[in-house]
């Protein structure tokens, strides 16, 4: 490799999950060894980079799994608040090792989430966003057994020994979706009748929150204008160009598209297949202030984004991790986060222009 550290090659393995000897390998350019290997160890390297600055003599260290499948916007927004977050994890100096996917089956998560299992208590915890499927939560169940605490992130997973969940209110979320959408929609039918259709735009139909945030949606907008049609689009992994290929298909074949609630991202695609319906009026209201939603929200091409605290978020899944661990008083508990109606006007100011 062309890159020197004086990391030890334990460190690195400890870091990256491959062994001392695919380690040893990478870095003395030896034959044998995957791109995936290299670009593992080189990832290693680039975290420990980031959290030198942290350690502290005397405190305890503690090595905590970053684990999430979402387009990476997102992972890359989480994985920056994480880090900003680090030094609010006292008495403990933490450092963070990441698997971060846009898309794989169950099957590879849960694999991925046993492989930290078998390392033993390397790991301190997991941070996890991921399905909410049965397999999912036995291997939960697994991590939990052998003494490594999980918290999920953004969307929880079902009937598991998950110590907290902390994100937003989903449900909470999707009524005041559908109550924007409606407010923006009713001064442009002056008759009142709200017609027409809404899509629904989720990444994966099996992620818990987002399906809090649907139902709820939905429910709300049957209960105050039963006249607006709702389309459920799903399986797009909130990438932009299977979300391209959902909306465009959905947009030649539903009626009078006059709303979308895009629940799990892509709203760069969103956008465009609307212009190219000649559907740009239509309402829109996204999720979380990533780099394309602010850019989006301030050309005015989102009407509003739901947005969440990511940095509270994630001071607040660490604390959960150092209560499990009794490094502070208390026991670890869910913390639901309150929904914010953000707009071009009030973008929160820790949130840098661009």
């Amino acid at each position: 490799m062309s890159r020197d550290r004086s990391y030890r090659h334990r460190d690195i393995a400890e870091q990256s999950g491959l062994s001392l000897a695919t380690v040893d390998r990478v870095l003395h350019d030896r034959p044998g060894v995957s791109a995936r290997a290299v670009r593992a160890v080189e990832q290693a390297q680039l975290e420990l980079d980031r959290q030198l600055t942290q350690l502290r003599l005397g405190a305890r260290t503690m090595l905590l799994d970053l684990v999430m499948q979402a387009p990476r916007r997102f992972t890359a927004a989480v994985q920056q608040a994480l880090e900003t977050e680090l030094y609010s994890a006292r008495p403990a100096v933490v450092r963070i090792r990441s698997d971060l996917r846009e898309a794989g089956t169950t099957a590879e998560l849960v694999g991925r989430l046993d492989a930290i299992g078998r390392r033993g208590r390397s790991s301190d915890g997991v941070l996890l966003k991921a399905p909410d499927r049965a397999e999912v939560a036995a291997a939960v169940d697994r991590l939990h057994a052998r003494g490594i605490p999980v918290v999920t992130l953004v969307t929880d997973v079902h009937d598991c020994a998950r110590v907290a969940y902390v994100g937003l209110d989903n449900a909470a979320a999707g009524r005041t979706a559908a109550y924007l959408t409606l407010r923006f929609l009713a001064p442009r039918d002056a008759s009142g009748d709200l017609g027409g259709s809404a899509l629904v735009l989720l990444s994966r139909g099996d992620f818990l929150g987002e399906r809090e945030r649907a139902d709820a949606f939905a429910e709300t907008v049957r209960g105050r204008a039963p006249g607006l049609r709702l389309v459920e689009l799903s399986d797009a992994d909130g990438l932009d160009e299977r979300t391209a290929e959902l909306v465009a298909r959905a947009l030649r074949d539903v009626p009078d598209v006059r709303a979308v609630y895009s629940v799990g991202g892509g709203n760069r695609a969103v956008v465009e297949q609307l212009h190219r319906a000649g559907a740009s009026g239509a309402v829109l209201i996204g999720h979380d202030l990533d780099a394309d939603n602010l850019e989006l929200l301030r050309a005015g091409r989102i009407d509003a984004v739901l947005h969440h605290d990511l940095r509270a978020d994630l001071r607040a899944a660490l604390r959960q991790v150092l209560r499990h661990h009794g490094l502070v008083p208390g026991a670890p508990t869910s913390v639901p986060a309150g929904v914010q109606v953000i707009t071009p006007y009030n973008v929160p100011a820790r949130i840098s222009p661009r």
